[in-house]
């Protein structure tokens, strides 16, 4: 398949983001295409079976279609529910289950080879966020098949020995979901507390779990090697061995630099490596080429989310239609 469409708007990543400048440029009579490598709202889809959001069902909404749910805060499956019908309300065009292999030609006029086909298009939208790309903890034995990255559900690790790597809210979500599963559930963190931002209903569960020993906690610690049975983790104490079935490393995640990478998108010179953009039009360096969503925090993955960064659909689609 190849688009010989010059006037394409061609968006990465089918999120909700993604979709959101998509209905922006719809409403402005601007045709555009979504790409995405994964499902529609991939990121979603991959969050726990039992997540429910921080923020409030209204928070997430795009396109202004209201997004009910059945209780105050909403829930993973209402939000896969709730994007995919407002895709469809739409009628987007998109193409999911493609990746994008190569993207050549100048800017403003640009050529991209997927696994699938090419497009010619004049504008990019680059709005992969951060999910996609798990933060390793880069010691031996991580590419076991007991390590995961991602959590869905606790039933597999019932009786299990668990190790929780982080201190964020995946790894306090997973930690209570696997212990009330029946697991021996231990959670290792690299600082000396978990994270203060860990969510209000859930922080007091957990810290308590710890206080009393339901789970055990490691502090200012780090996994040292994994290995089938067992893993080393270095702590305060000294190096210990503990009996471990699976390790669930809820580390975190961070943008898609290799992407970044190939659209040749400049990035700051800090460890914060975001990309360099205008922050009225929320165009890079290269001309035509735009970042949107969380992806635009690089590194920074605690600032920027669906909530605030909703308004980026009509600030880029805007930005379009003036030079179009």
């Amino acid at each position: 398949m190849k688009s010989t469409d010059d006037s394409l708007v061609l968006i990465i990543c089918a999120g909700p983001i993604g979709l959101a400048t998509a209905i922006s440029l719809k409403n402005r009579g601007i045709k555009s295409l979504i790409i995405d490598r994964g499902c529609l709202v991939n990121s979603i889809y991959h969050y726990p079976i039992n997540m429910t959001f921080f923020s409030t069902s209204d928070r997430l909404e795009i396109g202004n279609i209201p997004f009910i749910s059945h209780g105050p805060k909403p829930t993973r499956k209402e939000a896969l529910e709730y994007y995919r019908r407002t895709a469809e309300h739409y009628d987007l065009d998109i193409n999911l289950y493609e990746t994008v292999k190569n993207i050549e030609g100048k800017d403003g006029s640009f050529e991209v080879t997927t696994d699938k086909g090419s497009y010619e298009a004049s504008k990019i939208v680059v709005a992969t966020g951060f999910y996609g790309q798990e933060n390793k903890m880069n010691v031996p034995g991580e590419e076991l098949p007991k390590v995961l990255h991602y959590y869905d559900e606790p039933h597999r690790y019932a009786w299990q020995n668990v190790l929780i790597v982080g201190g964020g809210n995946s790894a306090a979500d997973a930690a209570l979901e696997t212990y009330r599963c029946g697991a021996d559930v231990s959670v290792l963190v690299r600082k000396n507390t978990l994270k203060p931002t860990i969510k209000y209903w859930v922080k007091p569960d957990i810290d308590n779990r710890i206080k009393e020993g339901s789970i055990t906690g490691y502090f200012n610690s780090e996994v040292k090697e994994i290995r089938e049975t067992e893993v080393d983790i270095l702590t305060p104490d000294g190096l210990k061995t503990i009996p471990n079935d699976f390790v669930l490393a809820m580390t975190g995640y961070r943008p898609h630099y290799g992407l970044m990478k190939a659209l040749k998108i400049e990035l700051t010179d800090d460890d914060v490596k975001m990309p360099v953009y205008n922050k009225e039009t929320l165009e890079t360096k290269r001309i035509g080429m735009y970042v949107a969503g969380v992806v635009c925090g690089g590194m920074d993955t605690s600032k920027l989310f669906i909530e605030n960064t909703r308004v980026h659909a009509d600030q880029i689609a805007s930005d379009i239609e003036k030079k179009i």
